[in-house]
């Protein structure tokens, strides 16, 4: 089997590393903040890690930190390697990804929705663009993760993960404004949990009272300012940048933030 160097062991990339290595593919892994992949072989930098390596694995926070990793492992990719890069920054930041890539070298965007549970379980939804020869070669990695949506070419897989994280911070914030009305209207809160849970807001519904999820709000809104989007896109963003203290937390704590 291939070496894969997988960089970035933040919260969905670790427990996606772990599940990597338990399938016993040769692995080496990188982290910008060391001390996090206690069991598995660490390389002391990105170069390093993918010396050899005949697929790379990136699970990034956004852009810049994509970028800042390209800067340093470019030119040690050898001809032929795979590119998967499982980051959630958007098709221009993929296509200037691509384009930086030496000859020989193949990217496939992928990025996956789903939560720190579903990383460490295999449960996750993967949206993958590519060529149709990077993906048959990328599928044995990305099937580790979960179930795998093949988007179609180039960039299709990271401008469906912002078609679908846009519509569900939008309507999470909308699940927020609701309940902000029915207790301004002095419903009780299951009454109107319930009525809108049984209608076509029932997946935001989910969302919004979700326990275990951990998707922080500063990501959200990172990703919505990459949607760009017209005005309620817009504002949304705008109200999740206006609760600096709940940067760390998890999205469904906007709701409570909105009805106070």
């Amino acid at each position: 089997m291939e070496k894969i160097a997988f960089l970035g062991l933040g919260r969905m990339g670790l427990p996606m590393a772990r599940r990597l290595a338990a399938t016993e593919r040769p692995l080496t892994v990188w982290n910008r903040t060391p001390g996090r992949a206690t069991g598995l072989d660490v390389a002391a930098s990105p170069a390093e890690a993918v010396r050899g390596a005949g697929i790379l694995v990136t699970v990034l926070a956004d852009p810049a930190a994509v970028d800042a990793v390209a800067g340093q492992v470019v030119d040690a990719l050898a001809p032929g390697t795979l590119w998967i890069d499982m980051s959630s920054i958007g098709p221009d930041a993929t296509a200037a990804l691509r384009d930086r890539l030496p000859d020989g070298v193949e990217l496939v965007d992928a990025p996956v929705l789903g939560s720190v549970g579903p990383a460490a379980t295999g449960g996750l939804t993967v949206l993958a663009g590519g060529r149709a020869e990077a993906l048959d070669r990328a599928r044995p990695v990305l099937d580790t993760f979960g179930r795998v949506v093949q988007c179609g070419g180039p960039g299709s897989g990271a401008a469906l993960k912002l078609v679908v994280i846009s519509a569900v911070v939008g309507g999470v914030a909308l699940i927020g404004e609701a309940l902000a009305l029915a207790d301004s209207l002095g419903l009780p809160e299951e009454l109107a949990l319930g009525a809108l849970a049984g209608g076509p807001l029932g997946g935001a519904v989910d969302r919004a009272r979700s326990q275990d999820a951990d998707f922080p709000v500063r990501l959200a809104a990172k990703d919505l300012g990459l949607a760009g989007g017209g005005r309620v896109l817009t504002a949304v963003r705008d109200l999740l940048l206006a609760h600096p203290d709940l940067a760390e937390q998890d999205l469904a704590r906007l709701v409570d933030a909105i009805r106070r």
